[in-house]
């Protein structure tokens, strides 16, 4: 990885991971810590909440929807308590709306997921004097394509019709397309 426009980790190290997909969650904290990090790693909004007021950390990787409740709420707080904490933004659903609520409210970055260990530190670090470098291996543009559409489908509760009509498609054209593998 280059180390243009990064920082060092600096004399406070700690990190609060606030995700409640387990796996990714235990991955990116053993990941992070690997690379001098001190991490506290939680699974909920209220755990994270609750952090981010009695210790809050120099670093934060805050999910932005979580089962009970918005990320968002998280990184306010961190905010408050500390105005100089790095806070980089996660999610699953990579839209220009929340990616702008989120560092409005004071994220410092906003990563769509997967993003890998070397993506969150390089958020993290990032001096913010240049844009980050692009990723590796970007999603090819069918791909971005499928993944809305599943997340679309997903949302409308599995419902065909329904969605069809949110994407202002044709029902048997999303049915072909949902029958399909995913694109690489």
């Amino acid at each position: 990885m280059e180390n243009r426009g990064l920082q060092e980790i600096g004399s406070d190290p700690s990190l609060l991971i606030v995700d409640d997909d387990e796996p990714f969650l235990r991955r990116l904290a053993r990941a992070m810590e690997k690379r001098g990090f001190t991490v506290e790693a939680v699974l909920s909004v209220s755990e994270g909440m609750a952090r981010a007021g009695a210790n809050p950390p120099a670093y934060a990787v805050v999910d932005l929807r979580l089962e009970d409740g918005n990320g968002l709420d998280v990184v306010e707080r961190l905010r408050e308590r500390r105005p100089d904490a790095k806070i980089v933004v996660l999610t699953g659903y990579g839209a220009i709306a929340t990616a702008v609520a989120a560092v409005k409210i004071g994220a410092t970055d906003y990563l769509s997921k997967p993003a890998d260990a070397d993506d969150v530190t390089a958020a993290l670090l990032s001096n913010g004097d240049e844009l980050p470098p692009p990723p590796e291996n970007p999603m090819s543009a069918d791909r971005v394509r499928w993944e809305h559409i599943q997340r679309v489908f997903e949302q409308c509760d599995r419902n065909v019709s329904e969605t069809a009509r949110r994407l202002s498609m044709h029902r048997r054209t999303l049915q072909r397309i949902l029958a399909k593998r995913s694109p690489r």
